[in-house]
């Protein structure tokens, strides 16, 4: 199994846990690496700055059903072909909290529809990520890069990655 660098943002400890690791408590946090050939998707999020779409994971929904919203409310991005990548553990003193991440194809874009929470879209390519992402570090670029080589592989063997796909369609 890949290993990959821990990381912190703000106070937090990330550590990141590739698939097919499923976490032990329901995610309360779900984020997406929303991809269209070389570029990524980000959107600029008020008081955080450019970043992936991601959000809360509301009662009623899955971790799926969590960033199909996210994209369309934060990028007006239609998204397909999600695959789980993996989950977060999020630590800060003694609490411990899990945040479900998956990788995606750009189908559509539509207009922005939570204006109040992003300010504008912009697809980004893989070398100018350092100087644009709002919170730069080892295991964000890891975590880029291994999105992208997922996205790449599903395209290259469709039929090989199946069953991925439909782990993220039971995923909660």
């Amino acid at each position: 199994m890949k290993r990959f660098p821990s990381g912190k943002y703000g106070r937090q400890r990330l550590e990141f846990f590739p698939a097919p690791f499923r976490s032990p408590l329901r995610a309360f946090a779900a984020l997406v690496f929303p991809w269209r050939g070389d570029e990524v998707l980000l959107c600029n999020i008020c008081d955080r700055g450019w970043c992936i779409p991601s959000g809360r994971v509301e009662p009623f929904e899955t971790s799926c059903e969590a960033v199909h919203r996210e994209a369309a409310e934060e990028a007006g991005a239609v998204l397909d072909n999600l695959q789980y990548l993996g989950a977060y553990r999020i630590s800060e003193r003694q609490e411990v909290r899990w945040a479900d991440l998956f990788a995606a194809e750009v189908a559509e874009l539509n207009e922005i529809q939570m204006k109040e929470e992003s300010l504008g879209r912009r697809f980004v390519l893989m070398d100018d990520l350092p100087e644009v992402y709002h919170s730069w570090n080892p295991l964000i670029e890891a975590l880029f890069q291994h999105s992208f080589d997922c996205v790449r592989r599903r395209q290259a063997h469709p039929a090989c990655c199946e069953a991925k796909i439909a782990i993220c369609e039971d995923a909660g």
